[in-house]
């Protein structure tokens, strides 16, 4: 079976994030996400609460596929945390030119450190290309409608977050 590695922040999942981990599924028979943990960042929501988030989401649009995902957290290279869940595919999401260029970059020095994980690019939905997880937190934390950017389960932890906000 083949497994993939999906990493990122995903604080919080967007509209986004499960497009491509929805395509990370049909590339591949298991897909680990690796949730990338920074000491010298406090994200919005822990890493328990991101992994549960993302398995939410995945059930309320792929119900039976539960035993396919992993959730990890990961603090090193992503080539190492990919290898150490035994992923030969490293998964990154496309909006635009300027994450090509960026990811492009990435997947060549990653190619050098980690042959045998190939990367593949999954090309985001057009209404996903603009959704960032980090414009998600800001329009939320002002009190703004981000329900067509976020999953159901996303949305009311984001309002459980910031219900005190006026």
């Amino acid at each position: 079976m083949t497994t993939a590695f999906y990493p990122g922040s995903f604080d919080p999942m967007t509209n986004g994030h499960l497009d491509v981990l929805l395509q990370a599924l049909n590339m591949a028979g298991h897909v680990v996400v690796g949730i990338g943990v920074n000491s010298s960042k406090t994200p919005l929501f822990s890493f328990d609460e991101r992994a549960e988030l993302i398995r939410l989401c995945l059930k309320d649009v792929l119900p039976d596929s539960a035993e396919r995902l992993s959730v990890v957290a990961f603090s090193g290279l992503v080539v190492d945390s990919a290898r150490e869940h035994g992923a030969c595919l490293l998964v990154r999401g496309l909006r635009d030119g300027t994450d090509l260029d960026f990811e492009m970059q990435m997947a060549g020095m990653n190619r050098q450190m980690a042959p045998d994980v190939q990367t593949v690019f999954v090309p985001a939905e057009p209404v996903s290309r603009p959704i960032t997880a980090t414009l998600v937190r800001q329009i939320a934390q002002m009190g703004g409608d981000v329900s067509a950017f976020v999953p159901a389960a996303v949305l009311e932890a984001l309002r459980g977050k910031f219900s005190s906000k006026g």
